[in-house]
């Protein structure tokens, strides 16, 4: 099994790599479409702002790529700013068009919570999926200052932080964090052994 770790400058990409690495699961670094093509399953990690990020990735035509991966059923993992890139759109610094690829918007975190919304936080499950096992109750590592506002059937566990904060979101073969998986302990490592379980799987039937 190999996962492609989308590098375009907007990611904490080295820190996901370790994480996989620790769990034995090989995986590249790339942003080179035939390599992005041909793994098993993708992870588009993200931290700093929306507009910059799909900026970076439509410099790279990475945009099309991801989203012919997606259509050929690729497993796709977005983490924090990743996740909210897997959206329609975005209100930070105006509207931004997102990966369109799970429906939803990503909005500011409302007055009534501490903005940025970081430290750990507890997940409580909603729908159950390799990455959701066994993770009711368990604590996350959240930085993140937007929220993703979407459909109930999109969200797969939560946190609550004044309002219910999408913790996993997922559209079929496409998942999002909105928290780190790998700064998140072994609650964070499970969940990625979850995602190569979807990937194992999608990997079967094709």
């Amino acid at each position: 099994m190999q996962i492609a770790i989308i590098d375009y400058d907007a990611g904490n990409t080295k820190s996901v790599s370790k994480a996989l690495d620790f769990i034995g699961i090989e995986n590249t670094i790339t942003a080179v479409k035939k390599t992005i093509l041909e793994a098993d399953g993708i992870i588009l990690p993200g931290v700093g702002a929306f507009p910059q990020a799909m900026a970076a990735l439509e410099e790279r035509d990475l945009i099309a790529v991801l989203q012919e991966a997606v259509a050929h059923g690729k497993p796709l993992l977005g983490v924090c700013l990743g996740m909210q890139l897997l959206l329609d759109s975005s209100e930070e610094f105006g509207y931004t068009q997102g990966l369109g690829l799970i429906p939803g918007h990503a909005k500011l975190l409302p007055d009534t919570a501490k903005i940025p919304h970081m430290g750990w936080n507890q997940l409580e499950v909603k729908q159950n999926s390799p990455l959701t096992r066994d993770q009711d109750g368990n604590f996350v590592y959240y930085v993140h200052s937007y929220y993703a506002v979407c459909d109930a059937k999109y969200v797969m566990a939560s946190s609550d932080y004044s309002v219910e904060i999408p913790g996993i979101i997922a559209n079929e073969n496409v998942y999002g964090a909105q928290f780190h998986p790998e700064k998140s302990g072994q609650a964070g490592l499970e969940i990625l052994q979850g995602f190569k379980e979807v990937i194992t799987c999608a990997s079967s039937q094709q």
